[in-house]
């Protein structure tokens, strides 16, 4: 790893030049909705600022990170145009997505409880959290890369003395809060149980299975939710919300040696007394909050942020579910809230003071408390999943709370989800339960409409009348049922910038301003995702990967096969029967087929290799490692009928590479790529 200084931004010129020469300005009507903006929200409550600087200790003389492979992990200085602040009015962000941004510039070294509480932001998505212990370190969330956590913790031995760290605690099942964890420890002390790694039940399977069976799909929609591919910018990417964004450095993952199993469960770690409270089914499947009763500390995990979370996440996860959600924090308030003088999170900034602490619980429970409530109950009279997000309001009460913000969420899909994980994506009207596909219905809309220059006129007119949601529901079409027809691309862009730049919520923003740029440019050959790690294919199961390939099957080219595997990996003792019948791969563990056309014994520690590209199947069977019996053209059958997936699908019709490299031809079990994204 090596650390750079970063350039400063010309901020002259940053405010009125846009990064792509197609782009367009804020409109008079963004400009008008953003100054009213300014004048409805509350502005004057600066408590947040004041809380987000508190206890400053020391900032890093760089801004860059470099990850080991040359390429920058972190950049910093990339976003130091925000911090001309609110005497420089963007029109392009959102007044409050500005705000929230500013606040998320906090970089170094901070002292939440004197001599005892430490946190680094600024560093990653994330913060790294340091607890000081009778002897060491105890590291509460590790960042997302090897490189930032490694930076991070150099910081802090640079400043507090130099200690080692005796215990690291993954707080959930999400990359950005373990995936740094081999910058700051070693395995060997792990595995010996020098260092303690403790997790919440559950973690291991979730922080793999979540994103492997669609992780393709999740690394394309990440492109939009994060919007990596847009320049830092007014007029591009400004915030993720929960942080400035995601490092892009070398992800690992060290099995937990310790897990936490029951609801509420304390331990003492290095003379530290810490008390956890698992809250399955909120921000992540696996997670869990924790409570130092000596010192009155909560730590919040990601449960209670600076925002309000995503009940759906745009890149794609299981429906969270917002009741649980608003229990397990009120569950929190009476187990710890009381008497906590201190709340810390592994996002956003601490609060102080008790009266302070229960007030931002109470708003966040209540908040999706409502979001539930408040969505079942128009549901309950007849308000669908596709009117919902036009219907759903917070009261008056949360609106004037920042807490209550939806910025790595947002109301109208986050409402949306809540009736999606009730009544499912069904609006009750045939006519929408077996539509056309886009690219089926659109053509007869167009022809409907009179063709593509009326609907080019009247998507101008609407534009320039602002009315931008009116001007997209006629150009998507027009786009949909002609992909190669630029001129309705770029209108239809200029409608999604000006969306973008309204919109609170950094996730809904970048998937807009993302599509406009992808919609004007294309998708850049040669993007590719994170290919998984050593330690993620370690961390996955047999069953799992043989589930993958399943999907992997061209169910079309698989017609009539039939054939049976059993599949032995004698170093772990698993057993598998693997059948082929009707287009479909099945496995069963445990089982073993009676008569199968071929029995496959390898190490699970060799499946491995396969799993990782670090080595190849033929090469394994003339090293003697692999036995085959019975029909070894059965292989070569599962073999000619998978799909490798890569993520240069487009989204938007028309934005697809014209050229796009040919898949390598992979071994049956090389490993999927999934999703590098947060859990955001």
């Amino acid at each position: 790893m090596s650390i750079q200084q970063a350039a400063t931004p010309d901020s002259q010129s940053i405010k009125d030049k846009h990064f792509d020469p197609k782009g367009k300005m804020p409109s008079s009507f963004t400009i008008e909705l953003q100054n009213g903006l300014r004048k409805s929200l509350p502005f004057q409550d600066q408590r947040d600022f004041e809380e987000a600087q508190r206890g400053f200790i020391a900032a890093p003389p760089y801004k860059q990170i470099m990850a080991d492979a040359g390429n920058v992990a972190w950049d910093m200085g990339s976003y130091e145009f925000l911090l001309r602040g609110f005497d420089s009015v963007f029109d392009s962000i959102h007044p409050s997505l500005q705000r929230q941004a500013i606040l998320n510039m906090a970089y170094g070294l901070y002292e939440v409880l004197p001599d005892k509480i430490y946190q680094v932001r600024g560093f990653d998505l994330a913060n790294m959290t340091i607890i000081k212990s009778d002897t060491g370190w105890i590291l509460f969330d590790v960042l997302t890369c090897k490189e930032t956590a490694k930076a991070a913790l150099e910081l802090v031995n640079e400043h507090l003395g130099s200690r080692p760290v005796v215990a690291v605690v993954y707080s959930h099942s999400h990359v950005d809060h373990f995936g740094g964890v081999r910058g700051v420890v070693d395995e060997a002390d792990v595995k010996s149980g020098k260092v303690q790694v403790i997790a919440p039940v559950s973690f291991m399977e979730h922080a793999i299975a979540e994103n492997v069976y669609s992780g393709t799909a999740m690394v394309r929609r990440g492109y939009f939710q994060y919007g990596l591919l847009l320049p830092r910018s007014p007029f591009g990417h400004v915030d993720q919300s929960i942080g400035k964004n995601i490092a892009a450095g070398n992800t690992g993952l060290i099995e937990p040696n310790r897990y936490i199993n029951q609801d509420v469960e304390e331990l003492t770690i290095d003379g530290v007394r810490m008390v956890f409270q698992n809250t399955p089914g909120t921000e992540a499947p696996a997670e869990m909050n924790t409570y130092f009763p000596d010192w009155k500390a909560f730590w919040a995990a990601e449960n209670i942020c600076g925002t309000i979370h995503n009940i759906y996440t745009l890149r794609g996860a299981l429906v969270r579910d917002a009741l649980e959600w608003s229990k397990k924090i009120s569950e929190a308030l009476y187990l710890f809230g009381q008497e906590a003088e201190v709340m810390f999170a592994s996002h956003s900034w601490p609060r102080w003071g008790n009266d302070r602490i229960q007030e931002v619980m109470r708003v966040q429970r209540d908040t999706y408390a409502h979001l539930h409530n408040e969505v079942l109950h128009h549901a309950n009279q007849g308000v669908t999943i596709n009117e919902i997000h036009n219907v759903y309001k917070q009261p008056e009460s949360l609106q004037q709370q920042w807490a209550a913000h939806s910025y790595h969420g947002s109301e109208e899909h986050n409402s949306r989800a809540v009736i999606n994980r009730y009544l499912g994506y069904w609006d009750a009207n045939p006519a929408t339960l077996i539509p056309l596909s886009p690219s089926e219905s659109a053509p007869l809309y167009v022809e409907m409409m009179g063709g593509a220059e009326k609907i080019l006129a009247k998507g101008t007119e609407l534009y320039n009348q602002g009315k931008y949601r009116e001007a997209m529901e006629i150009l998507n079409k027009l786009v949909y049922a002609e992909p190669q027809n630029q001129t309705a691309k770029d209108l239809l862009a200029d409608v999604f910038e000006q969306i973008g730049y309204q919109k609170e919520s950094p996730s809904v923003r970048n998937s807009f301003l993302a599509a406009a740029y992808e919609l004007r440019n294309g998708f850049p050959t040669g993007v590719t995702a994170k290919t998984v790690t050593p330690d993620t294919v370690r961390a996955m199961s047999t069953e799992l990967l043989l589930d993958f390939i399943a999907i992997r099957v061209d169910s079309q080219k698989a017609a009539g096969m039939t054939f049976t595997i059993n599949l032995v990996t004698p170093d772990n003792g698993e057993k598998f029967a693997v059948e082929m019948s009707n287009s479909t791969l099945t496995n069963i563990k445990g089982f073993q087929a009676k008569n199968p056309d071929l029995t496959l014994t390898i190490n699970r520690s060799d499946l491995e290799l396969i799993m990782a590209g670090l080595n190849t199947f033929p090469a394994l069977i003339g090293e003697g490692k692999v036995k085959l019996e019975g029909n070894p053209a059965v292989f070569e059958q599962l073999k000619s009928i998978l799909v490798e997936f890569t993520p240069n699908f487009d989204i938007m019709p028309g934005t697809r590479p014209a050229k796009t490299e040919t898949p390598s031809d992979k071994d049956v079990f090389a490993q999927p790529q999934p999703a590098n994204t947060s859990g955001g």
